[in-house]
């Protein structure tokens, strides 16, 4: 829980030094098959990593109440699944900020 909550931190840290505040559309959304699909406000780049947060609080405190409730492998499998999503996180960060710096 500790590794992902590190993850999230650097997604907001990366996001806060590579997006400043611009007035034209950013791309929020590449396809390689369409191209780019969604584009939008540079505020918007930040609910990539709110939606980690949400699920990260959301998990810790499911993994706590299956680890009360004796149910320990739930409560890692928890905590290895957030992990596992927010590195899928960092990489469509990574791969946004790669496409719009």
């Amino acid at each position: 829980m500790i590794c992902a909550f590190f993850v999230n931190l650097a997604n907001w840290g990366a996001i806060a030094y590579f997006i400043r505040p611009v007035d034209f559309p950013i791309i929020l959304h590449y396809n390689v098959y369409f191209g780019v699909d969604v584009i939008g406000a540079w505020w918007q780049m930040y609910f990539l990593p709110l939606i980690g947060l949400v699920i990260l609080c959301v998990n810790a405190v499911l993994g706590y109440l299956f680890y009360q409730q004796k149910e320990r492998i739930v409560a890692h499998l928890l905590m290895l699944a957030t992990f596992i999503v927010q590195i899928c996180i960092t990489i469509a960060v990574s791969s946004l900020l790669l496409i719009n710096y």
